[in-house]
């Protein structure tokens, strides 16, 4: 079951993570195949359903000739269009003699003699994606096809969806198919699981009722969505997508973005450093789909440098096998922030750039958990730091992404004396102090080196305020703990004199928040509260639908201090872009809070829906997501807070997110 986001509370930071989930993985198809995503060549997105024998020759020695293969792509799998219309005699599959002379058996062995693996695509319809000309599928046929399959000595299959609802008279695609598709590939997954040769299963049926659920007992992975198109849009729209499946991931059962687009001409290369990055540490396979060496194309040297970066490839092979996930997002700004770890403790962060103008921007590291770094390592940037405090400020070109490894790192909210404190007169001054939210509630610990020898008293003062703030310290304690205020950033200090005892650390505890639910909202316009069933709409149990730009959800909100506060949002959204995904579908809605009539802070919200948009409890309109924002304009005392759907009707969706509640921290 879906759970509010986890604000967790660490050594003294509240660390966003978005759709977080506490739930195990799935059970899954644990055959030892697939322990780090798979990687390789498919023929689909260059030569889309139209490939033959020279094609395949020609890429596959490519591979080796320029070292992919040794860093890993080795599967070369051919996509739609290898087939004809009709069955042999015995029922069997059989390849376009005129395309693959040689055949596909020979075609294997080709590849087996090169040491890459031989990838095979089929459907679980009546036909192949691509028809006409009509390619026969393997409904009905799935034993017969996988034991054909494996006399090929077939490696991996991928198997697609297209021409399968027998209801509907088997339509080229169906985005409502009568019935879960789930079944179909059941049957095949124990039909390959029957033969004596072990092969990789890709399921294929585009995110239609939400695989990660059951995909992971049948396969080694799972496309999301519908397929990447050549367009940079399509990357926003992909990661939207993937946000509430990214804690699915794990060693044999990998998430699938689709295959990459790197190498074809219509990304710049900032662009496909942020789309190979972003697949790389979500644990999406990498399968290139870019003419690497034909008659005609070879890919560039540029879009080769992108696919044969090791760092890159070895965040998405990393043994830890953890997902990436959507930690903060600023759509009025134009970048977001993702993380994750990697084996050893290291962490891997990306910091998106969604505006198409270079700019600096700042990585603050506790918004991935992390107060220092002792080593930073920007890959796309080719820089090194040590001793990271707080905050990484770099350039990023339009469209591209800060992508950064870190090593030797403190949890967030802890700030030793040595890396953060210099000594003051009278007393020790810590810099660097990051607050993700203006509150004088902030508890701030004192830890001492040694028991301090003797009863005294302890002075503290923050940036924040001009007051100073005195307590007690009893005779042989380790550690002494205040309250007191800090502004939102990484800009804060906090002084402590009077103390003869040296210090080791502090520690920055924010506050914990107060929950308003919807339910506590005044609606107006066409808003309405609805009541979720039970166990879901976390952690209330209903929402308000219906924000439109005339349609709104207003509360009063007292705060005990003036400045910007930090608001997470639990909200709800399955708008799932299928049909729309050749277009404008980005699987967001747009979200808005305003406060005291400022200008509203607005949210491109990801999809929530951990569940089937057509056959899921509440059709996924149930589960919660959650998403936090800085605003501004907060006074002492009371306060308006409205949420809307401000925009909506100038190109975003006409209606925002379901909305569950908010947490301000004050």
């Amino acid at each position: 079951m879906p759970t509010r986001m986890n604000a967790i509370i660490g050594l003294g930071l509240l660390i966003p993570s978005v759709a977080a989930t506490n739930s195990p993985l799935q059970t899954r198809l644990d055959d030892g195949l697939a322990l780090t995503p798979q990687m390789g060549w498919n023929t689909y997105n260059h030569y889309n359903c139209f490939p033959n024998e020279a094609i395949v020759r020609s890429n596959a020695q490519a591979l080796v000739d320029l070292g992919l293969d040794s860093l890993g792509y080795r599967t070369v799998t051919i996509d739609c269009g290898w087939s004809v219309a009709d069955r042999l005699a015995d029922g069997s599959l059989t390849w376009n003699e005129t395309l693959f002379p040689s055949g596909f058996p020979k075609i294997g062995q080709y590849l087996h003699d090169l040491e890459l693996l031989f990838g095979v695509y089929g459907d679980s319809g009546i036909k192949l994606c691509g028809s006409p000309p009509d390619n026969v599928g393997s409904l009905d046929h799935e034993e017969q096809d996988a034991k054909t399959f494996a006399e090929w000595e077939a490696d991996s299959l991928k198997y697609d969806n297209c021409y399968s609802d027998e209801a509907t008279n088997f339509p080229n695609v169906n985005y409502q198919p009568s019935t879960s598709p789930q079944p179909r590939f059941e049957i095949m997954s124990r039909a390959l699981q029957a033969q004596d040769r072990p092969m990789l299963f890709q399921v294929c049926e585009w995110g239609i009722d939400f695989p990660a659920n059951w995909a992971p007992a049948l396969g080694h992975s799972w496309r999301i969505g519908n397929d990447i198109i050549p367009a940079w849009r399509a990357i926003f729209r992909t990661l939207n997508q993937a946000v509430p499946q990214t804690s699915y991931a794990g060693p044999g059962q990998w998430p699938d973005l689709d295959m990459l687009m790197v190498g074809n001409g219509v990304f710049s290369q900032a662009e496909e450093q942020t789309h190979f990055s972003l697949w790389a540490i979500l644990k999406s396979p990498l399968t290139i789909g870019a003419a690497l060496k034909d008659d005609t194309t070879a890919i560039s040297k540029g879009s080769l440098q992108v696919l044969t970066n090791e760092d890159v490839i070895a965040f998405n092979q990393d043994k830890l096998g953890v997902s990436a996930s959507l930690r903060r997002r600023w759509s009025d700004e134009g970048f977001e922030v993702w993380s994750g770890p990697l084996e050893g403790g290291k962490t891997v962060a990306a910091v998106i750039n969604w505006r198409n103008e270079s700019r600096d921007l700042t990585l603050d590291l506790p918004d991935v958990g992390l107060q220092s770094a002792g080593v930073l390592r920007d890959v796309w940037g080719e820089a090194m730091e040590r001793g990271v405090r707080t905050s990484y400020t770099a350039r990023v070109e339009g469209h591209g992404t800060m992508l950064v490894e870190l090593d030797e790192t403190t949890p967030a909210g802890e700030y030793s004396t040595a890396l953060f404190g210099r000594k003051n007169g009278q007393g020790t001054s810590f810099q660097s102090i990051y607050a993700l939210t203006t509150s004088a509630n902030y508890g701030i610990t004192i830890n001492f080196a040694q028991p301090v020898s003797s009863a005294t008293n302890i002075t503290l003062r923050t940036s924040a305020s001009k007051q100073t703030y005195s307590t007690e310290i009893p005779a042989s304690a380790h550690q002494v703990t205040l309250q007191a205020p800090l502004i939102a950033g990484s800009n804060n200090t906090i002084t402590v004199w009077h103390h003869q005892t040296a210090i080791d650390s502090v520690q920055v505890t924010p506050p914990n928040g107060t929950y308003y639910p919807g339910a506590k909202f005044i609606l107006h316009g066409d808003a309405k509260q609805v009541t979720c069933g039970e166990g879901f709409c976390q952690p209330v149990g209903s929402k308000i639908g219906n924000l439109a730009a005339n349609s709104t959800a207003h509360a009063v909100i007292a705060a005990s201090s003036s400045g910007s506060k930090y608001v997470e949002l639990d909200y709800i959204n399955n708008e799932v872009a299928l049909d729309s995904a050749w277009g404008w579908g980005a699987n967001s809605r747009n979200l808005t809070l305003a406060v005291n009539g400022g200008l509203p802070v607005r949210l491109e919200v990801p999809l929530s829906g951990r569940h089937s948009e057509l056959f899921g409890p509440g059709q996924g309109w149930w589960d919660t997501g959650s998403l936090g924002v800085l605003t501004s304009g907060w006074k002492d005392g009371e306060n308006e807070v409205v949420i809307g759907n401000v925009g909506g009707e100038k190109g975003f969706q006409a209606l925002a997110p379901d909305f569950v509640g908010m947490r301000i921290y004050d």
